[in-house]
């Protein structure tokens, strides 16, 4: 019992030394005041200094003024100028401070870039103008260079960039160059092709030249000819063009090879990224419009029935959802319905989806299947008979308990109803089955 006792004080008295430690460390760890920005109350990195002569973190300030707000945080004075000045003698004050305490884990905050103003983007910009005026391919290698080095050093510069109409320029150089030649600009083109990735929206002059005839021939010579990185970054400034006027659409689509090329990217991806794009490609592509039958039936004639349901079989959920989406597109038309109906593989994954992946993967899925058994023409209802085999009718009756929008409610009851002929042909189970084994988003 005394040993048990002594035993018992001894370990006390250490962990009392213990928190001694632990308090004198946290002691000489607390961070100073004056390094500390009076928003966010976190170490400064990059400190400017206001009109008002308080200094703040440039990230935490700019949100601040990004917000709507014109007042000094700490004095609520009305700010006669947003101009943040770099506070130098702070900032080395602060990176000392970690130095000298890096034995407690502190690291070295790092020489911040001074970010890029709108004077400096516009000024860029001039250049880029005058330089392909005199058709100066080197220089404008160069002034397009620094353009995507300084949207690499950080976000705000991103934002700076955009807003000061710097897409619309390079689009302009982008159909001045292609007009010339394609074969002889192609690094200048396709160095502006990867800038141009990250500058949507564009504006409207912007869209049109990148929207024009020889833009988009431009365009699709990269998808068919340029590299693995020409490629991924033709399809991803097609992707965003595409989404934004109807027009473009179909302009594409009058491109000879187009189809072909995201076809290809889809079949021999690239990377996700890029699948992704040319799925969307696909998908705006095929939509209702003057010549979207046209263009379908070119793509039904190269698989791409058989490819999206590949696809399915195991991707992502983003992918899955871009390749329901492409494949309920491409079904509106009897010539992909029909390839829907030969593959073996399309009721069993389309039922598998249904509270699987998620609520737009369902909603799709119920889509596809409400025009494959609606518009069924074979006798002795073959698809409806098939759904009901792989459990599409448990699965509709889960949906509908699960809750779902009005118009798939629409379409599942209406479903249910085609099921509900067939019944008597399949050994289905009981309605009030237990569904735990199934996988859903709640």
């Amino acid at each position: 019992m005394i040993s048990a006792w002594r035993r018992i004080r001894r370990d006390g008295r250490r962990a009392g030394k213990k928190e001694l430690l632990d308090g004198n460390l946290e002691m000489e760890f607390t961070i100073p005041t004056h390094f500390r920005c009076p928003i966010s109350l976190d170490l400064m990195k990059d400190p400017v200094t206001l009109s008002t002569g308080i200094t703040y973190d440039r990230e935490s300030i700019e949100r601040w003024i990004e917000a709507g707000n014109q007042t000094c945080p700490v004095t609520n004075q009305v700010l006669r100028s947003f101009e943040q000045i770099p506070n130098h003698a702070i900032r080395k004050m602060i990176q000392d401070w970690c130095v000298q305490n890096r034995s407690y884990g502190i690291e070295r905050i790092p020489t911040p870039r001074i970010p890029v103003t709108p004077y400096e983007v516009s000024e860029i910009c001039t250049r880029l103008l005058a330089a392909a005026q005199r058709g100066d391919q080197r220089r404008c290698v160069e002034l397009v260079g620094k353009i995507k080095v300084w949207g690499k050093e950080s976000e705000r510069n991103k934002r700076c960039i955009v807003d000061n109409g710097t897409g619309c320029v390079l689009s302009a150089l982008f159909e001045s160059f292609a007009t010339v030649s394609i074969e002889k600009y192609a690094g200048l083109l396709e160095d502006i092709l990867s800038t141009l990735t990250w500058m949507f929206p564009l504006g409207e002059e912007g869209q049109s030249k990148l929207g024009s005839a020889t833009s988009l021939h431009c365009l699709v010579w990269f998808l068919k000819s340029g590299d693995l990185s020409a490629r991924q970054s033709a399809v991803l400034v097609l992707k965003e063009l595409l989404s934004l006027d109807q027009r473009h659409v179909d302009a594409l689509a009058e491109i000879e090879g187009v189809a072909d090329a995201l076809f290809k990217i889809i079949k021999e991806p690239i990377c996700p990224t890029a699948t992704k794009a040319s799925l969307m490609a696909v998908f705006y592509m095929i939509s209702p419009s003057s010549i979207s039958e046209k263009i379908s039936e070119r793509f039904v004639e190269m698989g791409l029935v058989s490819l999206m349901l590949e696809i399915l079989v195991d991707s992502d959920r983003s992918i899955c959802e871009k390749a329901l989406g492409v494949l309920d597109g491409v079904c509106n038309y009897d010539e992909a319905r029909e390839k829907a109906y030969d593959h073996s593989l399309t009721m069993p994954l389309l039922v598998k989806k249904i509270l699987r992946v998620s609520d737009l993967a369902t909603e799709i899925s119920i889509s596809l299947l409400w025009k494959l058994c609606k518009n069924e023409q074979r006798e002795e209802g073959g698809v409806l008979v098939e759904a009901l085999q792989v459990g599409a009718f448990q699965k509709l009756l889960v949906l509908l308990q699960v809750g779902c929008g009005e118009r798939t409610k629409e379409r599942v009851t209406e479903l249910l109803k085609l099921l509900n002929l067939y019944r008597d042909r399949v050994d289905c189970v009981d309605s009030s089955m237990d569904f735990k084994y199934l996988k859903r988003p709640f």
